[in-house]
C-alpha cells in the first residue's frame, strides 16, 4: 500500500503498506524563505529607482523633509517610504480660462462661465471680459510645500488684480485700443504678488480673448461708436494733411508781410531821418537870419499849398523902388531879401 492504499504482488500476495519520504519541513521553510527573500528583493529594487523626464523635475523628501531637488535621468532613494520622490512638470506651460471653459462638445467650442468674465469698468459699464492665461512652475519644493493649492491662489490672484484694473480704465479702452495696456498691468501686478507670495509659479502670459458689452444692444451701439471714431480719425487725418499744406503757404505769406513791413519800416525811418536833418539845418539858418528863414518857410508853404497858381509878391528893392516879382524868384533863387511888409497877394494885388 502507497500513501495509505494497497498495492497487488504477481505472487498473489499483499504487500505491507509503507509511506512514500516527500520534502520535509526544513525543505519547505527554506523554499518560503528564499521566495519571501526574492519577492523582498525585487520590491526593494523596483522601490528604489526613479526615472525622471526633461519635463519634470522630482522633489525627494527624507522621512517627509525636502533633501534634493533632481533632474531629468534614473536615480535612487532610499525604500520602505524613507525616502519619497514626487514629480512635478516644470518645462511645460499651463493654462487657466477666466469667463469661458473650453468645451468640445458644445457647438460653439467653449462654455460660457458668466461670473468670472461680467465685470464693471471705470465709468460704471458692464462687460464681458474672457482672459487667457499662461503659467508654468519655476520652484517645484515651494509649488509643493509653499501653499495648499498653489492653482487657486494663482486663479483668485489673477481674477482680482483683472477686476482691479479693468475697474479703473474706461469702457471704450475696454472694448478697443487699451487692451495691451490692461495685459501688460495685470501683468505686471500679479507678477509682482506672486514674487511676494513666493508658491513656486510664474506667470508666462496674459492675453484678453474677447472683450465685449453684455448684450446685443449695446454691441450694436459700441460699433457705432467705433464707426464714428474711425470716421472721425479720418477727418483729423485730412484736417492735418490740409494744415501741412497750408502752413508753409501762410509761412511765405508771413515772411513777406515782415519783409514789406520791415521796408517800410526802414523807409520811414531814413524819412524821418531826412526831415530831422533838414529841420536841423533850417533851425541852423533860421537862428542866423530868423527873419528870412520865416519868410522863405512862408514862401515854401504857399506854394506846396497853391501849386497850379502863379503866386507874386509886392516888395521894394534897396533903392526904394517897388516891385512885383513871381514867388519862384523867391523860392528857387536863395536870395536873401527883406520880408515883406504886407503878405502876398494872387494876381499881384
Amino acid at each position: 500500500m502507497e500513501n495509505g492504499t494497497y498495492h497487488w504482488t504477481p505472487n498473489g500476495g499483499d504487500e505491507k503498506p509503507s509511506r512514500s519520504k516527500g520534502p520535509s519541513g526544513k525543505q519547505i521553510g527554506r523554499i518560503l524563505t528564499a521566495a519571501v527573500v526574492l519577492v523582498l528583493v525585487l520590491v526593494t529594487a523596483s522601490t528604489c529607482w526613479y526615472t525622471v523626464d526633461d519635463k519634470h523635475q522630482a522633489v525627494v523628501t527624507t522621512f517627509g523633509k525636502v533633501t534634493e531637488v533632481t533632474g531629468a535621468g534614473v536615480h535612487f532613494k532610499l525604500p520602505f517610504g524613507i525616502q519619497e520622490a514626487q514629480k512635478v512638470a516644470v518645462n511645460v506651460y499651463q493654462k487657466i480660462e477666466l469667463g469661458y471653459r473650453t468645451d468640445g462638445s458644445t457647438p460653439e467650442g467653449y462654455e460660457v462661465v458668466d461670473d468670472e468674465g461680467k465685470m464693471i469698468t471705470g465709468d460704471y459699464n458692464i462687460v464681458n471680459v474672457d482672459f487667457f492665461v499662461e503659467y508654468k512652475v519655476s520652484n517645484p519644493e515651494r509649488y509643493l510645500y509653499g501653499s495648499y493649492a498653489p492653482e487657486d491662489v494663482l486663479r483668485n490672484l489673477i481674477q482680482s488684480q483683472i477686476r482691479n484694473v479693468v475697474g479703473s480704465t474706461q469702457v471704450d479702452s475696454v472694448l478697443t485700443d487699451g487692451k495691451e495696456a490692461i495685459q501688460m498691468q495685470v501683468k505686471a501686478l500679479v507678477t509682482e504678488v506672486l514674487q511676494e507670495y513666493d508658491i513656486g509659479l510664474t506667470l508666462v502670459d496674459v492675453k484678453i480673448q474677447d472683450a465685449e458689452p453684455p448684450t446685443q444692444e449695446v454691441i450694436e451701439a459700441f460699433k457705432a461708436v467705433e464707426t464714428a471714431k474711425q470716421q472721425a480719425e479720418t477727418v483729423v487725418n485730412q484736417a492735418k494733411a490740409y494744415q501741412n499744406a497750408q502752413i508753409p503757404k501762410a509761412e511765405g505769406q508771413a515772411d513777406q508781410l515782415i519783409q514789406n513791413a520791415e521796408y517800410l519800416k526802414q523807409a520811414r525811418i531814413n524819412e524821418a531821418t531826412e526831415q530831422v536833418a533838414m529841420f536841423q539845418a533850417m533851425y541852423q539858418e533860421y537862428q542866423r537870419n530868423p527873419e528870412i528863414t520865416r519868410s522863405r518857410m512862408y514862401y515854401e508853404a504857399i506854394s506846396q499849398v497853391l501849386p497850379g497858381v502863379k503866386l507874386y509878391i509886392n516888395t521894394t528893392n534897396a533903392d526904394g523902388v517897388d516891385m512885383v516879382l513871381p514867388l519862384e524868384s523867391f523860392v528857387d533863387s536863395g536870395e536873401t531879401t527883406t520880408a515883406p511888409t504886407t503878405p502876398p497877394t494872387e494876381g499881384g494885388n
